[in-house]
């Protein structure tokens, strides 16, 4: 198992993270420049989470007919 870096959050925590921004920006009372600040770090926290999730993908197993473990 990997050790995960005391700064790297789990992905609960940034769709929480994510959840708030987006709360934020809908909410209306943000500054022009607050709200692009807010898109931008939103986008890049999405596109930890999808690194994340693509990295989880690729260690999924599956059973083949022979009972053997082979990733897909």
């Amino acid at each position: 198992m990997q050790k995960k870096d005391k700064t790297e959050k789990t992905l609960e925590e940034s769709f929480e993270i994510l959840d708030n921004i987006v709360a934020k920006l809908e909410s209306g009372k943000l500054s022009l420049e607050d709200s692009f600040g807010m898109y931008q770090s939103g986008m890049e926290l999405l596109k930890e989470c999808s690194r994340k999730v693509d990295l989880v993908e690729k260690k999924v197993l599956q059973m083949d007919a022979e009972g053997e473990l082979r990733e897909f």
